[in-house]
C-alpha cells in the first residue's frame, strides 16, 4: 500500500535527520555558493541527494524544487511538486547551533497540501496536510491569540527598523531571533512565539512547508503585502512573509510600510 503524502514527507524528514547528524560538529566540508547565496556543506548536499532519489523515486510525477539542485522548468507543467530545503539554517549547522531543519512540502495548484520540518538535534517533528491540521511529535499545536501590545515577534533585527513600519514607529512588539526560517515559521505555529516576519524576498524552499503548518495551526501567513502565498512560481521567491494568529497578523500589517529593501 502507497504511503500517504505526509507519510512519505515525515519518514524522508527522519532519515534525512540521520544523514546530517553524521556531519554535525564534524567539520564538514563547506563551499560558498556564486552571487553570494549563502555557503553549502557536504552535508546539504548529502541529504539532497537522498531525498531526491528517494522522493522522485516513490513520486515520480511530481516536480521537484530544491534549493541544492539545479532548477528545471519541467516542474512548470506538473500538477504536484516537492519543495524541499535540504537544511535550512546551514549556517546554524556549521557554528554547530542546534537551530537548523530539514524542510519539505509538496504543493498542489500553487499551495501546500503535506508538509514536514524536522529538527533532528531536537527530535521536533512539526507536519501538517490540508484539512488535517497541524502537530509536533503528533500533538495538535495552535498559533497564540496574542494582541499586538507586548506581543513577541521572531525576526532578523533589521526587520525592526522604522522605515519598515508606519509613521517609522515600531509597535510594542518584543523581538527573538532563531536562524532557520522554517523553524521560525513552525515556532509561531506551536505558539511558542506569537508571530514572525521577514521583508525580504524569501525562497520557497524555506517557507513552503512552515506556511502549510501555520495554516493548519489556525494561523494567518501571507506575504509582507497581505497577498497569499501561491508556490511554484517560475522565479521560486515571494515577496517576504508575514505569519501570525488572525487578530495580530491584522493589527502588524496594517503598521507595515511594505518595501523591499536593498539586499
Amino acid at each position: 500500500m502507497q504511503a500517504t503524502d505526509l507519510a512519505l514527507l515525515v519518514d524522508a524528514a527522519r532519515h534525512a535527520g540521520d544523514i546530517a547528524k553524521h556531519y554535525f560538529r564534524q567539520d564538514p566540508d563547506i563551499t560558498e555558493k556564486p552571487d553570494g547565496a549563502g555557503p553549502v556543506t557536504a552535508a546539504d548536499l548529502a541529504v539532497n541527494a537522498m531525498l531526491e532519489s528517494n522522493l522522485q523515486s516513490a513520486r515520480p510525477d511530481y516536480g521537484w524544487l530544491s534549493e541544492e539542485t539545479e532548477d528545471n522548468a519541467a516542474r512548470l507543467s506538473t500538477t504536484r511538486q516537492f519543495i524541499i530545503d535540504p537544511i535550512d539554517g546551514t549556517r546554524a549547522f556549521i557554528e554547530g547551533s542546534k537551530d537548523w531543519a530539514h524542510s519539505l512540502a509538496i504543493v498542489e495548484n500553487g499551495q501546500p497540501v503535506a508538509a514536514a520540518v524536522y529538527l533532528p538535534m531536537r527530535d521536533m517533528m512539526f507536519a501538517a496536510s490540508a484539512g488535517g491540521g497541524a502537530t509536533l511529535n503528533g500533538d495538535p499545536i495552535h498559533t497564540t491569540d496574542a494582541a499586538l501590545d507586548g506581543a513577541t515577534i521572531l525576526g532578523a533585527k533589521p526587520n525592526f527598523d522604522g522605515r519598515f513600519w508606519k509613521q517609522g514607529v515600531l509597535p510594542p512588539i518584543k523581538r527573538k531571533f532563531r536562524s532557520s526560517l522554517a523553524y521560525r515559521m513552525c515556532l509561531v505555529a506551536q505558539g511558542a512565539y506569537d508571530g514572525m516576519i521577514t521583508f525580504w524576498p524569501s525562497w520557497e524552499w524555506d517557507i513552503a512547508a512552515g506556511a502549510l503548518i501555520i495554516t493548519e495551526a489556525s494561523g494567518t501567513v501571507t506575504d509582507q503585502h497581505g497577498d497569499n502565498l501561491r508556490f511554484n512560481n517560475a522565479h521560486p521567491q515571494v515577496p517576504g512573509v508575514l505569519a501570525a494568529g488572525q487578530p495580530l497578523h491584522a493589527d502588524l500589517l496594517a503598521r507595515l510600510e511594505p518595501q523591499q529593501p536593498n539586499p
